[in-house]
């Protein structure tokens, strides 16, 4: 076998190694260089590993330098920075992509890779268990996850619906479950388990929530500085002012029994209103209806006015509601009946040998009644938000029970906890971490024996400590002190935590790991309480007060409210409180053993799965970037149990690779294995540790891995690397220059020969394929000219198409370029009737566009020129030296037009004046008028009043001669009364005049142009005439026979 090395490079204080795909790989014993600034990377490779300064120490340099990311084996420890770090890239994710678990640095990327890699090859369920105190980064660890599977796992139809909803569960869930603590403003009050689902593809296509032990008691008492659960204040500051309305809800916290208890009802760093979007915004991402979220709306908001319920006390001791408002709200928003719920919080109900009985609660009772309905809907509301959101993660559970998938497993679980007063939640807390802690052991040296087995070494019993006997203390049946507990609480009697701590002292007494006031020596009795008793965990002494203890176990919620409960009309709280409940008579199960027995469940669900372990440190309680409290990290440190595992992973070997990567990290050490080993791995990892001169008890040869025992034995063999890379670079610097000129040399030859080779041929193709074309062109222009005067055919084709090209060539460059120009080149006679066609078409274009280009006052001006031709075009003698003089809008001004006839004519404005001489009917007597026309007719002006009006629909016609004189008469209809006979004008301007008339009067078609005399009626049956004759000037007189004489002088031709 010939094992080939791979392509590396200094980079900085990192050793880079380039992979055969491209990707690049930052090594991971190449930080063993620099251990003295940044430490080791897996803290089984410290020399004084027993040391827990040298560990936090180690944990220390990493986190000045950024480097938040441990191994303890194959354990990651993560430490919060509190800032935003640029190792979460797209370039992150696919550098960390397929590559092995040790190859590269520590990051979560690697563990969810290793993790979703073992998923795929071995067809096993994985898990991924994430532990740590409230505010180290559990959340965002568990996002960070998801995140790397969404961007990497191979992509599906629905896999954007999906991550949206995944997305988008964390501001609901952290909405409902979520609360500002002393330690986090954002901190989890439940455990969480989320199973991911991949199909045979290995494609994400669905998710499923399972949540443990909320913590309930904070919806109805909060510590001093902490708040209630955010949903509460989101609700009050980011709802819109109508919600709250319908709500009977008031924008202040103060307001609210419920929320002022930890006097923190403002956070600088919580937005609400913010808050309160995102989560309106992703509860119709979930699948949740405007319906449900109405009715999920009026449970908080009922939990509120719950809250601010008061009770009073009568003369003879009974209890009653003193706040109607509260009452009267709650019944809305529940959905219950008043008097009911009045009865069920002021009474009990008792069943005594068949027999109910009703009981009265005196004020205390009714208090505590009280906080036990709001703590059960809080709690089953949760339980129900959960349940909706893994309906809309799974469609189709059949799919998700599929042999044919697979699971990875999140569980994103609350850290060890000692608190300045322990209760029950720390008690149930640290109970789980037992449990955990006792996995994590067994697991891990499960999966440490099987591997020495699978290598073929001798395995080697390890000293621990086990925890089985904590857990048996706190589990086991009939002896534990859970079982010891619910016995308390079923007694009969009058049972209280004290007589639960005394019951203790008689069972518990002689236990090694249990401790109480009463049982410790003088010394320790100082520093308890009577009502504490001491456990000593696996991470440390823990006293935990009674107080509460029994109540918080019962978790008791009478009868009768349940039964009120049930009645509502509220679809989710009959959900919640099922009939099944209250009929059952059987008492259900305290919260201590309803989590043993969820625990139980959740170990079961571990066991059967491959586990992964991240271990969450948060270094300060101010949350700020850089710095670094020892005393906290040490408490941290001791609590999650990372010495003991630590101890367990080195009782055997601190270091193990497989032959492969180690013979290829270390071969330049031995120059026999130097630049490439020819045989088998294993033997050639031995030639190069004789070389090295390993000891016998520092080494061992597995079947596919090498093992090495002390850590100073990989420092001293990677210091050796590192004194031998300048060598190394030098002489492959030497090798690969001198390659690459020679190759450089040997393809810049190849290529020129290519290359002439190429271009010749090619200029020869070209030259004999250029004289073809050349000697065809002739024969057919040749042939084209002899057959140029047939008809189109194969033989003239050519050569008229060349005719034909020639023409409209020339043609383009010789258009007209005015429409005046009429010149046009003479066509072949092919294309006679197609120049014809370009001629007319061409001129047409031009019309076009020169009628575009004229201005608006322009066009007026033609369409009456276009008029006065159409009457008087060769009719007239003077008509064409009319031609280039412009008509006028009009002839005369405002002020020249009388204000009489102004106001005389009203609204019918003049639109057209000119000044006229009329002659008289009779006399022909000369007398100056204006003829003003308006929209309706023609006026006829002597100074200030009106002489004569021509309505056009009177007027018949106009009548002029041919002669170049500028008289003009006007018929009128003889039937019209109003009109006198018709009228006979002289202008000046007589196209112009007669246009403008014919225009309005819409005469056109009815303007005469006599030959000789003209003929217009003086009255009723009577008639003129005008005569017409040419002389040497104008002149208009009354001739010899009475008629009008209008001598006409000859134009200049």
């Amino acid at each position: 076998m010939r094992y080939r090395g791979r392509v590396r490079s200094c980079h900085g204080a990192h050793f880079i190694e380039v992979g055969v795909e491209g990707r690049v790989r930052l090594v991971m014993e190449s930080a063993l260089t620099a251990r003295d600034r940044v430490g080791v990377q897996d803290f089984v490779l410290l020399e004084n590993y027993t040391s827990e300064a040298a560990f936090i120490e180690n944990l220390q340099r990493r986190f000045r330098e950024n480097l938040i990311y441990t191994y303890i084996g194959s354990v990651l420890v993560s430490v919060n920075p509190y800032k935003d770090l640029e190792i979460y890239s797209r370039q992150h994710m696919e550098r960390y992509r397929g590559v092995s678990f040790y190859e590269i640095s520590p990051h979560i990327y690697a563990v969810s890779g290793n993790t979703y890699r073992a998923m795929r090859t071995e067809r096993k369920d994985q898990c991924i268990l994430i532990s740590g105190e409230s505010g180290a980064g559990k959340t965002e660890t568990s996002k960070k996850i998801l995140l790397y599977y969404a961007f990497t796992c191979p992509a599906h139809d629905c896999m954007a619906s999906l991550g949206d909803r995944l997305l988008q569960s964390t501001p609901v869930l952290e909405a409902f479950g979520n609360a500002k603590t002393l330690r986090n403003d954002n901190s989890s009050r439940f455990g969480k388990y989320m199973d991911v689902h991949f199909d045979f593809r290995g494609v994400p296509v669905g998710g499923h929530i399972l949540n443990y032990l909320l913590e309930k008691s904070r919806v109805v008492h909060q510590n001093h500085g902490e708040r209630n659960f955010h949903i509460f204040y989101q609700l009050l500051g980011g709802g819109e002012d109508e919600l709250l309305k319908r709500l009977g809800l008031e924008r202040s916290p103060q307001k609210y029994r419920y929320l002022v208890k930890g006097n923190c009802s403002r956070v600088s760093s919580i937005n609400d209103n913010n808050s309160w979007k995102a989560v309106r915004k992703a509860l119709p991402v979930l699948g949740f209806t405007e319906e449900e979220v109405q009715e999920l709306l009026n449970i908080v908001a009922s939990v509120l006015h719950l809250g601010n319920t008061q009770f009073g006390e009568g003369d003879e001791g009974e209890t009653h509601i003193t706040t109607e408002a509260q009452i009267k709200s709650l019944t809305e928003l529940l959905g219950v009946d008043d008097s009911a719920l009045r009865q069920a919080l002021t009474h009990k109900k008792l069943i005594a040998n068949g027999e109910e009985m009703i009981s009265p609660l005196n004020f205390e009772q009714a208090g505590s009644a009280r906080d036990a309905l709001a703590k059960a809907i809080y709690g089953r509301t949760f339980t129900w938000l959960v349940e909706k959101i893994n309906q809309s993660l799974t469609d189709n559970d059949e799919v998700y029970s599929s042999k044919c998938s697979s699971f990875i497993g999140l569980l994103d679980i609350y850290g060890f906890e000692v608190l300045q007063h322990n209760s029950f939640e720390q008690f149930c807390i640290n109970y789980c971490n037992e449990k955990l802690q006792q996995l994590f052991i067994e697991l891990t040296l499960r999966c440490e024996q099987e591997e020495y087995e699978t290598e073929g070494i001798a395995w080697e019993t390890v000293q621990y400590f086990d925890n089985k006997i904590i857990c048996d203390l706190i589990e086991e049946k009939h002896k534990g002190i859970i079982s010891i507990l619910d016995e308390e609480c079923l007694r009969p009697g009058e049972a209280c935590d004290i007589s639960f701590l005394e019951k203790l002292e008689d069972s518990l007494g002689g236990h090694a790991h249990f401790l109480t006031h009463k049982l410790a020596n003088g010394k320790t009795r100082r520093i308890m309480n009577r009502e504490d008793f001491r456990l000593l965990h696996y991470a440390g002494e823990v006293n935990y007060n009674v107080s509460g203890f029994l109540e918080k176990n019962n978790d008791l919620l009478y009868r009768s409210l349940k039964e009120v409960m049930c009645q509502s009309n509220n679809q989710m709280l009959s959900q919640f409180f099922c009939r099944e409940e209250v009929i059952d008579q059987k008492r259900p199960e305290m919260a201590a053993t309803q989590f043993k027995n969820s625990l139980t469940k959740l170990m079961d669900i571990l066991m059967s799965k491959e586990p992964s372990y991240v271990r969450c440190i948060k270094p300060n309680d101010a949350k700020q970037p850089g710095r670094f409290e020892e005393v906290l990290v040490r408490h941290q440190v001791k609590y999650l149990g990372l010495m003991e595992n630590l101890r367990v992973r080195r009782a055997g070997f601190a270091y193990r690779r497989r032959f492969e990567a180690f013979l290829q990290r270390y071969k330049p050490l031995c120059s026999d294995t130097w630049p490439n080993w020819h045989g088998k791995l294993s033997e050639g990892v031995s030639t190069l540790v004789q070389h090295l001169g390993y000891k016998p008890e520092e080494y061992k040869l597995g079947r596919s891995k090498i093992f090495i025992r002390f850590p100073k034995t990989l420092f001293a063999t990677e210091d050796a690397l590192e004194a031998k890379k300048p060598v190394i670079v030098l002489t492959l610097q030497t090798a690969w220059r001198g390659y690459r000129e020679r190759a450089k040399y040997h393809r810049i030859r190849r290529a020129v020969i290519v290359i002439q080779s190429a271009w010749r041929g090619m200029k020869a193709r070209r030259r004999a394929r250029k004289r073809r074309q050349a000697a065809e062109l002739i024969r057919r222009f040749v042939k084209g000219f002899i057959f140029r005067h047939q008809e189109y055919c194969l033989e003239n084709d050519y050569f008229l198409d060349h005719v034909r090209c020639s023409f409209l060539k020339n043609l383009r460059k010789d258009l007209p370029k005015t429409v005046l120009d009429k010149s046009w080149l003479t066509p072949p006679p092919s294309l006679t009737e197609a120049s014809e066609h370009l001629r007319r078409m061409h001129m047409q274009n031009m019309v076009r566009k020169y009628c575009r280009s004229i201005m608006p006052e322009w066009r007026k001006q033609l369409e009456q020129k276009v008029v006065a031709s159409e009457i008087f075009k060769g009719q007239k003698d003077n008509y064409p030296h009319s031609v280039a003089k412009l008509f006028l809008g009009t002839r005369l001004e405002s002020e020249q037009i009388n204000l009489n006839v102004v106001q005389t004519l009203g609204s019918d404005k003049v639109q057209y004046g000119s000044v006229v001489t009329k002659y008289d009917r009779r006399g022909f007597k000369a007398r100056p008028r204006q003829l003003l026309l308006t929209a309706s007719s023609a006026v006829l002006v002597d100074r200030t009043k009106i002489k004569q009006r021509i309505d056009y629909a009177a007027l018949r016609g106009i009548s002029v001669s041919q002669l170049s004189d500028g008289i003009f008469v006007l018929h009128v209809h003889n039937e019209d009364n109003k009109q006198k006979g018709d009228v006979v004008l002289h202008s000046d301007h007589v196209f112009e005049v007669i246009t403008k008339v014919a225009i309005m009067a819409d005469t056109t078609n009815h303007v005469n142009i006599s030959q000789g005399s003209i003929r217009f009626a003086v009255a009723r049956g009577k008639e003129g005439i005008i005569d017409f004759t040419r002389g040497s000037e104008l002149k208009v007189a009354k001739g010899k026979r009475g008629h009008l004489l209008v001598t006409v002088p000859q134009l200049n031709t």
